[in-house]
């Protein structure tokens, strides 16, 4: 009973600290995670690329999410290898900075941030501040998982059931490091396996040599969470995210056949306490990107050999059309014709968002070869609906069963949205760019900010619908539809600002009045398309209803 009201314990402190560190990730990510591209696209020498991957991995509270963004603006090409990997690599650091901040014991701050976040949270309006307090209680709840995990182990700190296992890890350094790295991968956050790791290190329920083999262990495992996660995408995009593994892992044990041999030579005495053991994560990353930084050049070479660019690239494969990811020969299987309509999807994709990234500044230059370039891309985009519709006719439904075929017909579907939106901007945004530049139309200072912004969020949101797209994961489907709401209430704000200036008698907002709100119409159209692949996931959990219309029952009754 005692083991039994332990596990359940301990399950329940660490769920509470996963779900904590989602919570603030998410949070910092809905408030700020448009202006993320700005600030990743726009390094280009190496040091300041792991400056900002640092920044940013304090900020998300992962490594993990660095090295994804990375990954997604890699494929997209706004972003080359060697600073992407400098990046992630400056992501690991500050992963590890997080940890430092969050081992001191700060239980006196929970009342306050609870309080403040939950005001911030339940009675603002502002999408900023309410993000904010999500925030504030997600630091909360970390700080009480974490007084609940020292809670938890204190009924068999004396047992002998403890420190059995415990002496069994500090004696045999490979099963500890290979735990350590299960656990990172298995949470699925670094921050939390390491975390409970320094807790239990700190209360005295394990070693620190222990500890130590479980932390590199989990170094090693974080490395393969954005290499799992980023599969689906492209070879340009897969190639950050395993090359970090393999810096990472290498570096790992290195470090724990150093401190196997110093600790058993005795040169150096033993260290204690969970702070000693924070420090030894941080000098451990720390070293990794002195030593890693120099080789991020060299890397981008043997990693192109090693992940060379796609076959569906570059030939033409299965239905004969360039580039086509499309394998008519996979369409027996189904798990091979849904991946081949997946990976046919995300270049659709990419293609939609070559389109889309440049007509901000397709509206500013007004360049006609910028804007003709917009709209022939369109036809790419068309051909791969095509394709797509005459692979999906060409599934055998009798011997797919009613899943595989709903699933291929869901993405027929998000095809069909997606060319649609390729018609949004070719058709209707590029004609309001050279309206612009025809009538050379002015739009007013907050105005262009407004669909700045606007534009930012969306390109954001697509980068997400892909990896919605590839992972089939529910938490990213139901933060696409959130966006998706987010997207309509600031259409809905900016087009009342627009008309409170034209009160205001602004010329230039009068001028450009009708192309203003025509874009607002546009962009907002443009990103329901794109958020419908959350749909299917949604619906499959019960998480989107049929209809939005509640049942009332007549007045005459």
């Amino acid at each position: 009973m005692a083991i039994l009201s332990f596990l359940t314990s301990l399950a329940g402190a660490v769920m509470l600290l996963l779900f904590a560190v989602r919570m603030v990730r998410t949070g910092i990510e809905r408030a700020y995670g448009a202006s993320f591209q700005r600030l990743m696209t726009s390094q280009s020498n190496p040091l300041q690329a792991s400056s900002v991957g640092l920044a940013m991995a304090v900020v998300l509270q992962s490594s993990a999410a660095v090295a994804l963004l990375t990954a997604g603006f890699a494929a997209s090409g706004a972003l080359t290898f060697t600073t992407g990997l400098a990046m992630v690599l400056g992501g690991d650091l500050g992963s590890a900075l997080v940890i430092q901040i969050l081992s001191f014991r700060l239980d006196w701050l929970v009342p306050l941030l609870l309080a403040v976040g939950g005001w911030l949270f339940v009675k603002t309006e502002g999408r900023k501040l309410r993000q904010f307090g999500r925030i504030l209680m997600g630091v909360a709840f970390i700080l009480i998982s974490l007084r609940f995990l020292r809670e938890a182990m204190d009924p068999i700190r004396d047992s002998s059931f403890l420190p059995a296992i415990a002496g069994y890890l500090a004696r045999d350094y490979i099963t500890a490091f290979l735990v350590g790295a299960a656990l990172a991968f298995v949470m699925h956050s670094s921050v939390a396996a390491i975390l409970m790791c320094v807790t239990l290190v700190d209360i005295g329920a394990i070693p620190f040599v222990a500890g130590l083999s479980l932390v590199l262990g989990a170094n090693f495992g974080s490395g393969f969470i954005p290499v799992w996660l980023s599969r689906g995408m492209d070879n340009t995009a897969r190639r950050i995210p395993l090359a970090n593994l393999f810096l990472r892992g290498a570096w790992a044990v290195v470090a724990l056949a150093l401190s196997v041999l110093v600790f058993r030579s005795g040169v150096i005495a033993m260290p204690e306490g969970g702070q000693m053991l924070v420090n030894a994560h941080l000098a451990f990353n720390a070293s990794l990107l002195i030593i890693a930084l120099p080789f991020c050049r060299p890397l981008a070479g043997v990693m192109k050999q090693c992940l060379s660019d796609e076959v569906g690239q570059n030939e033409t494969p299965g239905q004969g059309r360039p580039g086509s990811a499309l394998d008519i020969d996979a369409v027996g299987s189904p798990v091979q014709a849904l991946a081949s309509l997946k990976r046919e999807l995300l270049r659709m994709t990419d293609l939609v968002d070559g389109m889309f990234r440049p007509v901000l500044n397709a509206y500013k230059s007004g360049d006609r070869d910028q804007i003709r370039a917009i709209r022939d891309a369109d036809a790419e985009v068309n051909a791969c609906l095509s394709g797509i519709r005459s692979f999906v006719a060409a599934i055998p439904t009798e011997e797919y069963g009613k899943e595989n075929t709903k699933a291929a017909r869901d993405l027929m579907e998000y095809a069909i949205r997606l060319e649609t939106a390729g018609d949004v901007v070719a058709r209707r945004l590029m004609v309001l760019a050279d309206t612009i530049r025809k009538e050379d139309l002015r739009f007013s200072s907050a105005g262009w900010k407004e669909l700045t912004r606007m534009h930012e969020c969306i390109s954001q949101n697509l980068r997400l619908a892909s990896n919605v797209l590839i992972s089939d994961d529910l938490e990213s489907a139901r933060l696409l539809s959130l966006e998706k709401t987010e997207i309509k209430r600031a259409e809905r704000e900016s087009r009342k600002k627009h008309l409170k200036r034209l009160q205001n008698g602004n010329s230039e907002s009068l001028e450009s009045s009708d192309v203003h709100l025509e874009t607002l119409r546009s962009l907002r159209e443009f990103n329901s398309h794109i958020a419908a692949v959350a749909y299917p996931i949604l619906y499959q959990n019960g998480q989107l209803l049929e209809t939005r219309l509640i049942e009332t029952m007549s007045s005459d009754d």
